[in-house]
C-alpha cells in the first residue's frame, strides 16, 4: 500500500520535473491537448472506478446476481453518444471547462463545484471506513496521507501527472480483482465450480425483460436508464470532459469502453467468487460485517491473510480507485474555477501568475476535500443517501446541456426553470426512495443462507424493527422508481419544461446565435465519412476550374477558402 502511495507521488514529481519549462495553463489543466488515447482511456476508467465502486460492485453480484453486467451495453451506447455528439462540440470550441459550452453558462458552475467537493469527500471517506473496520488501518492517518499525496502530484504535475498515476492505479485495481478470483478459484476447485455455485444460487439470471420501471435492475432499466445515466456522467462531468479534450483524437472514449467492460467483468467475477465461498454462511446475515461495503474487504482478510503483501495489494487497489477519483476532482475543480470565475475577471494574468494560481487552487481544493471527508464521517447512515443524491443531479444537468445544444428557441429563463423543476422532481423521488426503500419484490435480492453459522439475534431484532415502519401510499409507486431511471426522468423533465417556459417567455430574442454552440450533422462519424468523399470530389473539380492544386482549397460547412498565390487569377 505504501509502495502505491509513493509511486503515485513519484509520478507527480517526474512529470513536474519533465514539464518544468512548460508552465502554461493549457499544459497544467489539459496536458497541452497532446495526450494519446490509451493512457487517457485508462484514466477515464480509473476515475469512474472509485473506491466505493471497487468495494461495492462485487457486493452487488453477491447479493443481486449478474444483472449489473448488462451495464456493458450502456457503456457502449454512452461511449458512442459522447464521442459523436459532445466531443466534436468540445473540440470545436477548444474549451477547458465543461461549463463554457452552454448558452446558460453559470447556472450550475457553483452547484457543480459544491457537488464535486461533496462527492470527493464521500469517495475519500467511504472506502477508508470499510477498510478501517475490517483491516484495522488507522482511518485518519490513511485519509490524510491519501489526500496529501493527491494534492502533491496534482499541484506539481497537473493533468499529465493525474493521467499517468491513473494508469498505474488502473493496473493495481485489476491486479487486486485478479488476486481475489485466483485465490478463490484455488480454494473452490476452479472457476467452473464457482460458476456452478453461482448458477445454483440463481446469480446467473442476467436477462429480465419485465418493462416495470419500479424494478431495480431489468434489461430495460439498465439499457435505457443506464445509458442516459452514464451519458450524463461522462459527457458533462468536468472530471471526464477534461480528460478526453486533452487527447488528440476521440478514440480514447472507445478504448475506455473496453476498459470499463473488463473492469466490471472482473468485479462481477470477484462477487461470484465471494458467493461461492460464503454460499452456506452469509457474513452480512450472521453479523460478521455491518454493511455490504465490508463484504469484499472481509473476504480478502479471510482468504488472503496468510499471503504477505496480498491483502495490501487489495487495500492498494481500493485506495487506487479513491486516489484516481480524488485527483481527477482536484484537477477538474481547479479548471472550472480558473476558466469560469477567475479568467473572466482577471484577463491579463501572466503565465507565471496563472501557474501559481493553478497550484494554489489545487492545494485549496485538496484540503477542502479532506475536510469534506471529515464531515462525511459524521453522517453515518446518511452517507449512501448523500451519494445517491449526487447521482440525481446529473440528469437535469444533461437536460440543460441538450436544451442549449439542440434547440435554438430555448432561452436562459427556460433553461433555469427547467433545470430547477427537473432537480426538484428527481430529488423528491430519490430522497423518498432513501427514506422508504423499495420492497424486496422490486429490488429482487437473491437468497442467502446462514445454515453453516449462527444468526446474530440483534440483527434479527433490527430487521423486525425495520419491517414495522409505516409506508405512505407513494412509497410503493413513485418512491420505488428504479434509481437508474432518475437521470432519464431529470433529463426529460428539464428539456420539456425548459422548452415550454422558453416559448411562453418569447423564445430566444437574440438575432443571431453562434452556430458553433450547436450540434451539427457533420459531427457524426457517418456524415463525416460521407462528407470527406463529397468534399474530395468538389475539391478536385474546383481546383481544375481554377487551374490550381487541390491543396490550395479548404472547405468548412458553408465556405470555400482558396489560398491564392500572386500568379493566380480569380
Amino acid at each position: 500500500f505504501a509502495g502505491t502511495i509513493l509511486a503515485a507521488a513519484g509520478i507527480g514529481l517526474f512529470q513536474a520535473i519533465r514539464s518544468r519549462k512548460e508552465t502554461s495553463t493549457a499544459e497544467f489543466l489539459l496536458g497541452g491537448r497532446q495526450m494519446t488515447a490509451v493512457p487517457v482511456a485508462m484514466s477515464l476508467t480509473a476515475s469512474f472506478m472509485s473506491g466505493i465502486t471497487v468495494i461495492g460492485t462485487p457486493a452487488e453480484a453477491y447479493q443481486f446476481g449478474t444483472a449489473f453486467w448488462l451495464f456493458g451495453f450502456s457503456y457502449a451506447i454512452m461511449s458512442a453518444v459522447t464521442a459523436e455528439i459532445f466531443v466534436p462540440l468540445f473540440y470545436r470550441l477548444a474549451i477547458t471547462s465543461a461549463y463554457e459550452v452552454r448558452r446558460f453558462k453559470l447556472f450550475q458552475a457553483n452547484g457543480g463545484i459544491f457537488s464535486q467537493v461533496l462527492y470527493t469527500g464521500l469517495v475519500l471517506y467511504a472506502p477508508a471506513l470499510a477498510l478501517n473496520q475490517i483491516t484495522g488501518l488507522d482511518l485518519w492517518g490513511v485519509l490524510v496521507a491519501t489526500g496529501a499525496v493527491c494534492i502533491l502530484y496534482c499541484t506539481l504535475g497537473g493533468l499529465k501527472a493525474v493521467i499517468w498515476t491513473d494508469v498505474l492505479q488502473m493496473v493495481i485495481m485489476l491486479a487486486g480483482f485478479v488476486a481475489v478470483i485466483a485465490r478463490g478459484a484455488v480454494l473452490q476447485g476452479g472457476l467452473t465450480k464457482i460458476w456452478e455455485d453461482a448458477d445454483q444460487g440463481g446469480r446467473l439470471k442476467t436477462f429480465d425483460f419485465d418493462p416495470d420501471p419500479l424494478k431495480r435492475h431489468t434489461f430495460w432499466t439498465i439499457i435505457v436508464g443506464g445509458s442516459v445515466m452514464w451519458t450524463s456522467i461522462y459527457s458533462i462531468n468536468q472530471s471526464q470532459v477534461q480528460r478526453y479534450i486533452s487527447c488528440k483524437t476521440q478514440e480514447s472514449l472507445y478504448v475506455n469502453m473496453v476498459g470499463l467492460c473488463v473492469t466490471v467483468s472482473l468485479a462481477m467475477l470477484s462477487g461470484l467468487t465471494m458467493y461461492s465461498i460464503y454460499k452456506s454462511c452469509d457474513p452480512l446475515s450472521n453479523g460478521d460485517v455491518s454493511t455490504s461495503d465490508q463484504l469484499l474487504p472481509y473476504l480478502v482478510m479471510d482468504i488472503l491473510a496468510d499471503y504477505p503483501g496480498i491483502p495490501g495489494l487489495f487495500v492498494a487497489a481500493a485506495y487506487s480507485g479513491t486516489l484516481s477519483t480524488v485527483s481527477s476532482s482536484i484537477n477538474a475543480l481547479t479548471a472550472v474555477t480558473v476558466e469560469d470565475f477567475i479568467l473572466p475577471l482577471y484577463k491579463n494574468l501572466t503565465e507565471k501568475q496563472s501557474s501559481w494560481m493553478n497550484m494554489g487552487l489545487s492545494v485549496f481544493f485538496g484540503a477542502l476535500c479532506i475536510g469534506m471527508a471529515g464531515i462525511a464521517s459524521l453522517m453515518g447512515s446518511v452517507l449512501q443517501a448523500a451519494l445517491s443524491i449526487f447521482g440525481m443531479i446529473s440528469g437535469p444537468l444533461l437536460g440543460l446541456y441538450l436544451l442549449g445544444m439542440l434547440f435554438r428557441t430555448s432561452n436562459s429563463i427556460g433553461g433555469l426553470v427547467g433545470m430547477i423543476i427537473g432537480l426538484l422532481l428527481t430529488l423528491w423521488v430519490g430522497i423518498g426512495g432513501q427514506i422508504y426503500p423499495p420492497t424486496d419484490e422490486k429490488t429482487n435480492p437473491l437468497p442467502l443462507t446462514t445454515v453453516g453459522c449462527n444468526i446474530t439475534m440483534a440483527l434479527l431484532q433490527t430487521a423486525n424493527r425495520q419491517n414495522e415502519v409505516v409506508r405512505p401510499p407513494l412509497a410503493d409507486s413513485w418512491y420505488s422508481l428504479s434509481y437508474v431511471y432518475l437521470s432519464l426522468l431529470g433529463t426529460l423533465i428539464t428539456i420539456v419544461s425548459g422548452l415550454l417556459v422558453s416559448m411562453i417567455t418569447g423564445g430566444c430574442k437574440q438575432e443571431k446565435l453562434d452556430s458553433d454552440l450547436f450540434v451539427r450533422t457533420s459531427d457524426l462519424i457517418c456524415f463525416r465519412c460521407f462528407s470527406k468523399s463529397k468534399v474530395s470530389d468538389i475539391t478536385e473539380k474546383t481546383a481544375a476550374d481554377f487551374n490550381m492544386g487541390a491543396d490550395n482549397l479548404a472547405f468548412t460547412d458553408h465556405d470555400v477558402t482558396i489560398k491564392a498565390d500572386e500568379n493566380t487569377e480569380l
